[in-house]
C-alpha cells in the first residue's frame, strides 16, 4: 500500500495547535501553528509547522510530500507519543473513515494474508482472531474472494465486524503497542 501518487503523499489533519506546542518557551507570538496529520493510505503520522495566515483545520485533507501543500512548513514524521492529546483522541475515528473510504487494501489483506514464520500467519495478527477462525478464513476464501466487509462476515462464522479489526491492528500499529509485525504502518516507527 504505497500513499505515493502523481499529486504526492495526502494525509488528514487531526489537530491544529494554533498558538504552537504548550510547552514551547517563546512567547506566544513567536510560536508558530502546528498540526498534526496521518496519512491517508499508510497511515504514517505528520507534524508540520503552518504559515499564520494559514486556514487549515481539523478534518481537511492536505498534501505533505514530497512537496507539501503552501500553507505548511517543516513536515515531519512523528511517533503517536508526539501527537497532542486532540490528535490522539481523533486518530480512531479518521482512521475508521480512511479504511471505510478505501476497503480494497485491507479486503486484499484477508484475500492475500500467508505465513510470516512457520508458527505464525498474518491474520493472527489481527486482534480476536487466533487459529480456529484464522482457518475458518482460509477454508472461505478458497471459495472465492471477499468482496466487502460484509461479505467477509457474512461467510465467516464468528468474524462480526472485521473493518474495526483492522482499525483496532492499524491503531495498535501506530501506538507502538508490542508490535513486532506491521501489517499496515510502516515498520521502522520509532527507530
Amino acid at each position: 500500500m504505497s500513499d505515493d501518487s502523481a499529486d504526492g503523499t495526502e494525509a488528514v489533519v487531526l489537530d491544529v495547535l494554533r498558538h504552537g506546542r504548550s510547552g514551547d518557551d517563546r512567547a506566544a507570538f513567536r510560536r508558530g501553528q502546528v498540526g498534526f496529520a496521518v496519512g491517508t493510505e499508510e497511515f504514517e503520522l505528520y507534524e508540520f509547522l503552518m504559515a499564520d495566515d494559514s486556514d487549515v483545520s481539523i478534518g481537511d485533507r492536505v498534501r505533505v510530500a514530497p512537496d507539501a501543500d503552501a500553507d505548511l512548513d517543516r513536515v515531519s514524521t512523528v511517533t503517536y507519543d508526539d501527537l497532542s492529546g486532540g490528535a490522539q483522541s481523533e486518530l480512531e475515528y479518521v482512521v475508521e473513515e480512511l479504511v471505510e473510504a478505501n476497503p480494497e487494501p485491507f479486503l486484499d489483506f484477508y484475500n492475500e494474508a500467508g505465513a510470516v514464520s512457520l508458527r505464525l500467519h498474518q491474520l493472527n495478527l489481527l486482534p480476536g482472531i487466533g487459529d480456529t477462525l484464522r482457518d475458518k478464513i482460509l477454508d472461505e476464501r478458497k471459495r472465492g474472494p471477499f468482496e466487502s466487509f460484509a461479505d467477509l462476515a457474512d461467510r465467516v462464522d464468528g468474524l462480526h465486524d472485521p473493518k474495526e479489526i483492522i482499525v483496532e491492528r492499524v491503531l495498535k500499529e501506530l501506538k507502538g503497542e508490542d508490535v513486532k509485525y506491521h501489517a499496515f504502518t510502516p515498520s521502522d516507527r520509532g527507530e
